[in-house]
């Protein structure tokens, strides 16, 4: 048996999350001590640990959810889960694709800038016009590149 504190440190996973994972039904709930302390199955490691990988994958929660499901029955074939799995990939790459158009434009407004003053700077232009911009860079979901709540 373990605890929330074990599982924590075996999986890099932090105490909330796992307990979000629990009330999420992504976990079975832990048996509880007589102090309420939780306490963990093997299977609850194992199944953190497939969780955190898949999330450090890049996979949604519903994803994972999905996935788990087929893991429950596995005389199914696993056309699902390879279907979710293609589906991420083709998501990831188009990430990378706009990535990409981001890094050349950025490349491009830098290389540009030959001012020596404020006034006189490509780079503050090029963000105040976004007509001075070669590409659509424009598209890429503020979580791609770390703009989350911006």
């Amino acid at each position: 048996m373990y605890s929330i504190g074990d599982l924590s440190r075996r999986t890099g996973v932090k105490v909330p999350t796992i307990r979000y994972y629990e009330q999420a039904g992504l976990i079975v709930p832990a048996e509880r001590t007589e102090g309420n302390q939780r306490r963990y199955e093997r299977k609850a490691l194992d199944r953190l640990a497939f969780i955190r990988h898949g999330r450090d994958l890049g996979l949604s929660i519903e994803a994972i959810r999905d996935l788990i499901e087929l893991s429950d029955h596995p005389e199914k074939p696993c056309g699902r889960a390879d279907g979710i799995a293609l589906e991420h990939l083709a998501a990831v790459r188009a990430k990378i694709a706009q990535l990409q158009r981001l890094e050349q434009e950025l490349e491009r407004i830098v290389s540009h800038c030959a001012g020596h003053t404020v006034e006189d700077c490509y780079v503050l232009r090029a963000l105040s016009d976004h007509g001075l911009c070669d590409g659509e860079h424009a598209e890429l979901p503020a979580k791609a590149v770390g703009r989350e709540g911006v």
